[in-house]
């Protein structure tokens, strides 16, 4: 019954995440760290996150804009790499709740962002990729900071959902290899998460058609009603 639970939920995280390009694995770890425990958590979020991005990019893969995805990838994957390893040594919950505070403040942040008349450019991606990369390999989600670099390179809906999900993918790739490597990433984990993956690779299906429908003022209040989701949840997660 509890696998179920997470299963439905992992539905409902697949689609939300398949409109805005995040928040899957927000809604997705309270339940996880409740059913397997935190130390279990991470590695299984990780393939379910690999599974959600890849179907992201099948379902719009002609809109992927290659060369910001190359930008953004060719930093973020060593990167990644060696967040991983980095999280073994960090105390539990000091970098979660630092992201929580973070993502709160990219709310208006992202709103001034869009204001402004500068776009990123390439290298801008490489040295966010770098970053984020990092960051990604050391917390369980970082798809709040990437939206609104994404989004000032001028990408939108189904161009910004796939080429965030191509350079996310790319990550999240490196991330479990490093797992898989130095013993966290067991085959008992490996099934877990692709079961939980399956039901959110169902919810971005679903999430195209919605996307196709949703005005542009209602997708950034979607996106912000997610930032807050996310920054609370990484509070909640420093104080466990």
């Amino acid at each position: 019954m509890e696998l179920l639970l997470v299963l439905a939920l992992g539905l409902v995280a697949g689609t939300l995440g398949g409109i805005v390009g995040f928040g899957t694995s927000i809604m997705l770890m309270p339940a996880l760290v409740l059913s397997f425990g935190p130390r279990q958590a991470v590695p299984i979020m990780a393939i379910a996150s690999i599974m959600a991005n890849a179907s992201r990019v099948a379902v719009w893969w002609r809109e992927v804009d290659w060369r910001a995805t190359a930008a953004y990838s060719v930093t973020g994957i060593p990167a990644a790499a060696l967040g991983a390893r980095t999280l073994l040594v960090l105390p539990p919950g000091v970098v979660e709740g630092v992201l929580g505070l973070f993502f709160i403040a990219m709310i208006p942040l992202r709103r001034w962002m869009a204001r402004q008349p500068w776009r990123l450019t390439l290298r801008h991606l490489a040295l966010v990729g770098a970053v984020i990369g990092f960051l990604t390999g050391i917390v369980v989600s970082t798809g709040p900071i990437n939206a609104p670099f994404f989004l000032a390179y001028g990408l939108v809906k189904g161009a910004y959902l796939s080429t965030e999900a191509m350079g996310s993918l790319a990550v999240y790739l490196a991330k479990a290899a490093t797992f898989r490597t130095l013993g966290a990433l067991p085959w008992e984990v490996v099934t877990q998460g692709l079961t939980i993956g399956s039901s959110v690779v169902i919810g971005s299906i679903v999430a195209k058609r919605l996307v196709l429908q949703l005005d542009a003022e209602r997708f950034r209040l979607l996106m912000d009603g997610l930032l807050l989701m996310a920054g609370l949840t990484m509070l909640w997660a420093a104080l466990q």
